[in-house]
Formats: C-alpha cells, structure tokens, sequence
C-alpha cells in the first residue's frame, strides 16, 4: 500500500507541471471543444476550450507504468493494453468531432461496433496472456471463468467506456468519480495480492489528479473521448484480472447512474412516441447530472456532491472486497 501512495503522490508531482505546456499544445494546433447545440445553454461558453486532453493523463500514467515493466513489474501492461487501445478509439473519434461543424464525431451506430471489436481483442489478450486466471470473487473463494471471461470482458470494456465517456459532460465530473474509482479498485487489488494491478490504479488516480487541476471548474482542458474511453476501459481490465467484477459497479456506482440514465431517457422517450405519438422524458435532460444541472445545481455543486457519492460508494465496495477475501 505504500508503494501505491508513492506512486500515487509521485505521479501527480511529475505530470501537474506539464498541463499548461499540454493546454498551448492542443489549442496551437485547433484541438479545441465544440459544444453541441442540445445541451444545456450555459455549456455554450466552453467552446474552444482545449480537448483531447485525455492524452496528458494516459501518457502520464503510460510512462509511469512502463517504467515499473522496465524494472520488472510487468502485469500493469495488460491494464494498459485496455487503455491504449481504447485511447486510440477514442482519438478517432475526437479528431472526426473536430471536422464535424456538431462536434459530434463518430455516429453511435459506426463507434459502437467498433467499440465491440477492440474490445473483443482485449478481452482475448488478457484471457491468454494471464492463462486464464481471470477469476470472480466470491464469499471467501474464487470462480474461474474460463472462456465465459472473454464475453463477459467484451460486455465490461464496453460498458464502463461507454459510462465514463456519458459522465464526461461537467467540469471534473468524469475525472473525479474515475480517480475515486482507480484508487478503490487499486486498493481492493493491492489488499488482495494483485499487487501490480493495483499499484496501476494507484498511478492512474495521480495522473488523473494532475488533469483535475486543469479540468475542475472553469475547466482550461477536456478529457476528450481519448481519456473518458481509456479510463473506462483500464477500470474494466482492473477489475477483470483482479477478480472485482462484481464490486465494479459498485466503485464505480454514479457512472452506472449516468448510463442507466440515459439508456432510460432514451427508452423510455422512443416507446411514449410510438404509443402516444409524442416522445416524453423521465428526465429534465440526460446524462444524470444535466438533470440536476436544470433543475438549479450549479457546476461545481453538481461536480462535488456526486465526487461525495462516489466516494461513499468506493469506501463500501472496499469494505465489501475485504469482508469477500
């Protein structure tokens, strides 16, 4: 657990003095957000804020990790495999949302397929380079999954991108709940003699605390979907080869919140048009936090109250994973 916090304090040191350099970076060569005209009327004043800022923290926390490999500590790769992987998916995008004049870059129908298949080699990637050892924790014992460990981590990369990336819509929002996460996962692995896979979320956490001082509000950077994709794709791959799958949504329970809150919004606003002829809304506006945001939260309340339930909510899935070992 020292060897985490170090790596954690060490982490945010060395990369927190490179966000100014990162913010000139990206704005000298364009990368700046554009805001789309659905959201919340007071988003409009971010546009041109530097985005893609999701590559100050993976890299951050890319070299940290390959200097450990360097010295011997190798597992932390695979975690990275997840992350880089789905970095790359996410620049595409990113970089087709900076043609498009709507900001919106890949269609859903064209990413999500895509999504399935990079998450179809990582989840095959782990499965042989950890001889199936991929296991569930459960009650004291371990069960191997097998070959049912690639399906399932097919359905996890996707699913805890997909989150990370729906949470990414208010300044420090997704970086917050996302290092709140890293460092529980991390901890469970570490108490658990997953030692390098929790020493990643320790290294994940400080790099993401280094972009949170560019990114809480007024934010100057933007993950971007290269960060929101990557992050949820390295809490999956944690939880996998740690055995944590059913404590992953646990950690992570406001980015379930985000996702089952869109997913219903948008179920719930195609059945009502079929059925009345006109499409009605559970929420104000979704993800989660733009409902709250029009009903009077401002920002920065919206960002602290849900980092105060991710962080209770990280605090009982630790405790849950200690009762379980």
């Amino acid at each position: 657990m020292r060897e985490g916090l170090l790596l954690f304090a060490l982490t945010f040191i060395a990369a927190v003095p490179w966000g100014d350099w990162v913010i000139r970076t990206l704005l000298r060569h364009g990368i700046g957000k554009k805001i789309r005209s659905d959201g919340p009327a007071a988003h409009q004043a971010k546009a041109g804020t530097a985005t893609m800022g999701g590559i100050y923290f993976v890299g951050a926390a890319t070299l940290v990790a390959l200097i450990l490999a360097a010295v011997g500590i190798r597992r932390p790769l695979w975690v990275l495999v997840a992350v880089i992987l789905f970095a790359l998916l996410g620049a595409i995008d990113d970089l087709r949302g900076l043609k498009d004049t709507t900001g919106i870059g890949w269609r859903f129908g064209d990413k999500f397929p895509m999504q399935w298949a990079v998450a179809f080699v990582i989840a095959v990637i782990l499965y042989l380079g950890n001889e199936a050892h991929i296991a569930l924790r459960w009650w004291g014992g371990e069960v191997n999954l097998g070959l049912w460990a690639i399906p399932l981590g097919t359905f996890l990369l996707v699913a805890s991108s997909n989150a990370v990336n729906l949470a990414d819509g208010v300044d420090g929002l997704a970086g917050g709940i996302s290092a709140i996460a890293y460092l529980a996962l991390g901890t469970l692995a570490i108490l658990l003699n997953h030692d390098a896979v929790g020493l990643f979320g320790f290294i994940m956490a400080g790099a993401l605390c280094a972009f949170l001082w560019y990114n809480v509000h007024p934010a100057r950077m933007f993950m971007g979907d290269v960060g929101a994709e990557a992050l949820g794709a390295g809490l999956a791959a944690m939880a996998l080869l740690s055995g944590q799958i059913l404590l992953l949504p646990v950690v992570g329970a406001l980015l379930v919140a985000e996702a089952l809150s869109d997913i219903i919004q948008v179920s719930y606003f195609k059945y009502t048009r079929r059925k009345y002829g006109e499409g009605r809304r559970v929420l104000r506006m979704a993800p989660l936090h733009h409902h709250f945001e029009l009903g009077g939260w401002s920002e920065t309340q919206v960002t602290t109250r849900f980092w105060l339930i991710s962080a209770l909510a990280a605090a009982l899935g630790v405790m849950i994973g200690w009762w379980w070992r």
